[in-house]
């Protein structure tokens, strides 16, 4: 197997003249962006093994930091570029880092012993020096790159991920999402996250060209796809519903958008639908996965299929056991939810967190994955993915997932979104809350603003089963989310959230 740096070098063999990366004003060629990132290894002055965390925006040179990583065998930890300085001080303690790369739009969080590059001014300076020699220096088992998890219970957990396992999941995509020669993609997805990191290496193995997009605005991103003629879209659905409900997607020639692929949470039936409307796309995948093992399942045809994440994906064995199960032999039978998990084995996973135990200890059991999610099979022998055991509503000694109720409610016409979750109530325990943004304007077949009367209607007359429908409606200016686009469902617990003027 080709380790990551000959896997970009080959292709850079390939197809020297091809665009491989743009960003702005910023167009560089295959052979022109190896020649900046043979620099780069040379220039951050690391020995092989050595980490290296960075703080940066969708910008080639964020991109170019990672595969400098992987040709001269050194560890990236990308974090999030919004953290605060104190995740900052934790990753480079934890990972042992030896340099820390950032940007003057993250420059205040950046007050460490370690040596500090600022890339808006010593970029040059970093590329300035002699070249190393276009070979790889890396093994398919050294570590390619760490992931932070995002710590929303807790310290993120570190998670080391192998030049190998990485490839399979670069390569996987590109066959899951039946990407050709030379698609272009639009690079919004963070490279802090393994949904960008994919993309990126996926784009590579293809002599792709990535277009960077530093952070995401909705009617930037429109742009991006009108001028590069963008062919592959790879987003969570926040980000899916923002261009559709962006003022200027009408006038925006979008159709060169043939394949749309979306990760990171569930999408609700109105979105499929409104996406499969607009962009009529010739292949709609739900991605289901994690940073740990990079694909769960794959369904093909998500708009065909609401909420179904498919079978499992080609280097994967999925599991649904009992959600009190002593062991992963104590599967669960047809349409009867469990916990579902996933086979360590698979040419994708991980090995295990870095420097946690306990984290070990609570997800790893038996050559198995604790996913922490919840689902069931159907009759087609389909996972469908309805929520997270810490999501679990218990409202009068019923178990309640937040999923089934967030599809029935983006169907009404007047739902522009949607988060469900259980306050606490001394009688039932919990009580099923939504909390809604009204769709802007007036949605076809809506007649009138939408109220909590006429969305306990609109769930009554569903094949929704009465007792799981909302008691409760709040109307909220936005749904709180992290910043890869998942829903922050503690904060509406703790009352984290605007009401609509």
């Amino acid at each position: 197997m080709f380790d990551l740096g000959r896997t970009f070098l080959a292709s850079v063999r390939r197809m020297p003249d091809a665009v491989a990366i743009s960003d702005g004003e910023r167009v560089l060629t295959y052979r022109a962006w190896q020649d900046r990132i043979l620099a780069v290894a040379a220039g951050l002055g690391l020995e092989k093994g050595d980490h290296f965390v960075t703080v940066l925006q969708n910008r080639h040179e964020a991109a170019t930091l990672h595969m400098a990583a992987q040709l001269a065998g050194f560890v990236i930890t990308p974090l999030n570029w919004r953290s605060s300085a104190e995740e900052l001080d934790y990753v480079l303690a934890d990972s042992g880092a030896k340099v820390v790369l950032f940007e003057d739009a993250t420059s205040e969080i950046v007050d460490s012993a370690l040596p500090a590059i600022n890339v808006d001014r010593d970029w040059d300076e970093l590329c300035a020096g002699p070249l190393v020699e276009p070979i790889s220096r890396a093994a398919v088992g050294d570590k390619s790159v760490m992931l932070y998890t995002s710590g929303t219970t807790g310290r993120g957990k570190g998670v080391p991920r192998t030049q190998a396992a990485e490839r399979a999941a670069a390569m996987a995509h590109v066959a899951q999402n039946q990407y050709g020669r030379g698609e272009v993609t639009l690079g919004v997805m963070p490279l802090y996250h393994t949904m960008g990191v994919r993309a990126l290496l996926a784009s590579i193995l293809i002599n792709g060209h990535f277009v960077c997009q530093r952070r995401f605005d909705p009617r930037q991103a429109l742009s991006l796809i009108a001028e590069h003629r963008i062919t592959n879209l790879y987003l969570v659905p926040t980000l899916y519903h923002d261009l559709l409900a962006s003022p200027f997607f009408a006038g925006v020639d979008t159709s060169s958008v043939r394949k749309l692929g979306f990760a990171g949470q569930a999408m609700t039936d109105g979105l499929l639908r409104d996406l499969d409307a607009a962009f009529q796309p010739e292949l709609f995948v739900n991605h289901y996965g994690s940073s740990e093992i990079y694909t769960f399942t794959i369904e093909p045809n998500a708009a065909r299929k609401p909420g179904s994440a498919g079978k499992a994906g080609l280097n994967q064995e999925i599991r649904i056991i009992q959600l009190d199960a002593q062991g992963p032999g104590d599967v669960v039978g047809e349409c009867e939810e469990g916990q579902i998990i996933a086979a360590l084995n698979g040419d994708e996973s991980f090995t295990g967190y870095w420097n946690r135990p306990d984290a070990d200890e609570k997800y790893l059991h038996d050559g198995w994955y604790y996913t922490g999610d919840i689902g069931y099979w159907d009759t087609d022998g389909d996972i469908f993915v309805t929520g997270r055991v810490d999501d679990m509503i218990i409202s009068g000694g019923e178990n309640i997932l937040p999923v089934e109720i967030e599809s029935v409610l983006s169907l009404h016409p007047g739902v522009g979104e949607v988060a469900v979750v259980g306050l606490p109530d001394p009688r039932w325990g919990q009580v099923v809350t939504a909390f809604i943004v009204r769709r802007g304007g007036m949605a076809d077949g809506a007649d009138e603003a939408v109220d909590g009367a006429s969305l306990d209607a609109w769930c009554l007359q569903s094949d929704l089963p009465p007792f799981k429908r909302p008691r409760g409606y709040v109307f909220i200016r936005e749904v709180p989310k992290s910043p890869v686009g998942k829903i922050l469902r503690r904060m509406l617990v703790n009352g984290d959230y605007a009401l609509e003027t």
